[in-house]
């Protein structure tokens, strides 16, 4: 990578939607640890479409430090675009993601940047443990065993993204075109060096958390979607083992036809698993082929930016999958 500009050894990209009562403390502790942990370091702030004021809290910080940059979305993108838009828009040579609530800590900022430094291209956070509501453990319980059944690859429990992540691996994944990137799945199947740093989950500093139970299911059912594709061959797999209930009673109404039992009955059964099996098997064809149409047309933005803040002028131009909407 090339540019006019001084790049960063380390950038910090912070998605906020509605974050106005934390996006200015979460800036001032995450400064204080770069200065202290890197060479040189950028902050990133990516908008998703608040309505609170974070937005002019924004534009004052950028303001009164020329490190802080922001994105401002002209809509919301969810949970998965926004953030790893946010992440490829970085330059630093190491890249961290983390919330503006606090509850991931800036204070793992230095020992994220050590292990770095040791080798780790990847180095996530962890969580031990976390104050939850008991229905929030277990959507995340059933979550992470369905993507550990069906996924293409491991899952990392506890693993929320939180992490710091090596120049050579943003640029590896922004350039696969995912439509909607599961981001930290993404990062597992890459197979990039990992570290793990375990830590114990904060409560929310202030305001009100958005990942409702609904908004976690959507988001873990995203995530399999786009990390499962196994799932597309399950009615497949389903139509074989159906097909050969099928033959066994087909087998049976032999048999009893010989001892003078249910013939009709066991053939109408093995009639009726019969055409069920191939109903299934056409489905699972069907979905074969859109899962070999969803890899070849991966070419939707993430993200369309309505204006970016205190960028260098030479990175005007967004990266790849974005667009500016211009005024």
């Amino acid at each position: 990578m090339t540019a006019a500009h001084d790049i960063p050894e380390l950038s910090v990209v912070i998605p906020c939607f509605n974050e106005a009562q934390n996006v200015a403390a979460i800036c001032k502790a995450v400064t204080t640890e770069a200065i202290g942990h890197a060479e040189s370091h950028e902050i990133i702030l990516i908008d998703n479409g608040s309505t609170d004021g974070t937005r002019a809290i924004m534009r004052n910080l950028c303001a009164s430090d020329p490190r802080i940059r922001v994105i401002l979305n002209n809509r919301n993108y969810g949970q998965m675009r926004s953030p790893t838009y946010g992440l490829y828009q970085a330059e630093g040579r190491a890249v961290i993601g983390m919330c503006a609530d606090f509850q991931d800590p800036p204070a793992l900022i230095g020992e994220f940047l050590r292990k770095w430094r040791g080798g780790a291209q990847v180095v996530l956070g962890q969580r031990r443990s976390e104050k939850a509501s008991l229905l929030l453990r277990a959507v995340r319980h059933i979550g992470y065993g369905f993507l550990a059944r069906f996924g293409d690859y491991p899952v990392i429990p506890g693993a929320t993204g939180f992490g710091l992540f090596d120049r050579e691996v943003i640029d590896t994944l922004a350039a696969w075109n995912e439509p909607e990137p599961f981001f930290r799945g993404m990062v597992v199947e890459g197979g990039f060096r990992l570290a793990l740093v375990p830590f114990d989950r904060p409560e929310r500093a202030a305001g009100e958390s958005k990942n409702g139970v609904m908004a976690l299911a959507s988001f873990a059912l995203s995530g399999v979607a786009g990390s499962a594709k196994s799932l597309l061959r399950l009615p497949l797999f389903l139509s074989l083992y159906i097909g050969l209930l099928a033959l066994a009673l087909m087998v049976a109404a032999a048999v009893a036809f010989a001892v003078d039992g249910p013939v009709w009955i066991l053939l109408a059964l093995a009639l009726g698993v019969g055409l069920f099996a191939v109903l299934l098997l056409f489905l699972g064809l069907i979905g074969e082929q859109v899962r070999m149409l969803a890899e070849r047309s991966r070419n939707v933005p993430l993200v369309i930016e309505q204006e970016r803040i205190n960028f260098p002028v030479d990175r005007v131009a967004p990266a790849s999958r974005t667009l500016i909407r211009r005024p």
